[in-house]
């Protein structure tokens, strides 16, 4: 039975939904059987794998909020199934919390999609609200994507702080599966600065490949397509498969 990872920080910016997008896809490669659910009102990660948003009849949307079941909104591509989102996720927030149970909407979405996965991932909203409870909620891991930059570490207090009480109150079995550094500029000392600090704060848990600042990373998802496969050859695909090799020793 696979594992559900929530892919998950409260600030933007900082590589989540990149990180979701191309783990996904180089996992596929390797021989994993990968979902990706989009549990972002953006749709970002919905884009970023070659659909379009706006033409989709069935999204995660119907399954938490109308009953359907996940499966059959699931959409395969050539780099991993996905469980798409649309604009009308922004306001199920609100629609969730007048359901019984609103916080395990999700989980009961996808709980009987793990057998058919080796890993899914959750692309959470950038925030700490209903929907990305809803995510830690049906999670059993999370991974947090934190930026080699100045204010890197701020938030992630917030962040460990929602963890406890999700783990106390809602999902005892939540952990944490790793932390993947993003946005790493080795021209300057004080990346190197933030990548210690990170691992000083999460110890053991911080993946050895490094995620690098590159253009082909931000380019990618104009085109519908993971780094991966858009320019196989860049250091940003590179970064990304070493650390799915990392990740799937984990899974």
């Amino acid at each position: 039975m696979g594992k559900i990872i929530a892919v998950v920080n409260q600030k933007g910016g900082v590589g989540k939904t990149t990180t979701a997008v191309n783990l996904t896809a180089a996992l596929t490669v390797l021989g994993k059987r990968m979902l990706l659910c989009d549990f972002d009102p953006q749709a970002n990660a919905t884009s970023g794998l070659g659909l379009d948003k706006r033409r989709l009849e069935k999204t995660v949307y119907n399954t938490v909020i109308d009953g359907l079941p996940a499966r059959e909104a699931v959409v395969s591509t050539p780099y991993g199934d996905v469980l798409p989102a649309s604009p009308d996720l922004a306001g199920a927030g609100v629609e969730l919390l007048g359901m019984e149970g609103p916080q395990h909407a999700l989980g009961k979405a996808l709980f009987p999609l793990k057998e058919g996965y080796d890993g899914i991932f959750i692309d959470c909203p950038p925030s700490l609200e209903t929907l990305t409870v809803n995510a830690l909620a049906a999670a059993d891991s999370i991974l947090v994507p934190v930026q080699c930059e100045y204010f890197a570490l701020e938030g992630l207090s917030d962040l460990m702080s929602t963890l406890r009480l999700v783990k106390k109150r809602i999902n005892p079995r939540l952990e944490i599966f790793g932390v993947a550094l993003t946005m790493y500029d080795g021209r300057t000392h004080f990346s190197a600065q933030v990548a210690q600090e990170v691992r000083r704060y999460f110890p053991g848990k911080v993946f050895a490949s490094v995620i690098p600042r590159n253009i082909r990373l931000a380019e990618a998802p104009s085109h519908g397509l993971p780094v991966t496969v858009y320019d196989k050859n860049s250091r940003g695909a590179a970064a990304y498969r070493d650390l799915a090799q990392e990740v799937a020793k984990r899974l």
